[in-house]
């Protein structure tokens, strides 16, 4: 069988399947089973993609809340603000998260960081909320995927019964 896209229609897919020469009913219904199970495969693979993207995400924000959290520490242990790097000012501005911008500088102390982890906390609960729902549909097309599959191993093995039987005459 060939890669099947998110796009592809049913009989195209169809079209790719080849069973034999037989046009029995129970050849056309396991065709029409692979054809399902293939849709739900390239679904699944679309939600395995996602969720990659989503788990890649999650962990650039636990770097990101790790890296506040020193320089939190820092400004409590100094007293003086610490500076927000570019590539964490970058991280909220690209993402729409709020940081402190009393003074407009880049500099907090540990109250202020309070907050930006706070704005980094409440977002990567977000994220992991998208991939539990993520993991919730790959599921879904998983046992579909499953289904389908064992529907069309059924009707092929039926169909092969058939054809013996009426080989053997009976």
């Amino acid at each position: 069988m060939s890669q099947v896209s998110n796009t592809s229609s049913l009989s195209s897919i169809m079209d790719t399947i080849d069973l034999g020469p037989t046009g029995s009913v129970q050849m056309m219904f396991a065709k029409l089973q692979l054809a399902q199970s293939e849709i739900c495969k390239a679904q699944a693979e679309g939600y395995m993609k996602q969720i990659e993207e989503i788990q890649n995400e999650q962990e650039l924000c636990a770097e990101m809340i790790e890296q506040a959290r020193k320089l939190q520490n820092d400004a409590k242990t100094s007293g003086k603000c610490t500076t927000m790097p570019d590539e964490m000012v970058t991280f909220f501005n690209d993402r729409g998260l709020s940081f402190d911008t009393d003074g407009n500088d880049n500099a907090h102390s540990a109250d202020q960081w309070d907050y930006n982890l706070k704005s980094l906390t409440n977002y990567q609960e977000t994220v992991g909320n998208k991939t539990q729902t993520l993991m919730v549909y790959l599921q879904d097309f998983i046992g579909q995927y499953n289904s389908y599959l064992q529907g069309a191993n059924t009707q092929i093995s039926n169909a092969t019964q058939t054809l013996t039987n009426l080989a053997r005459g009976q």
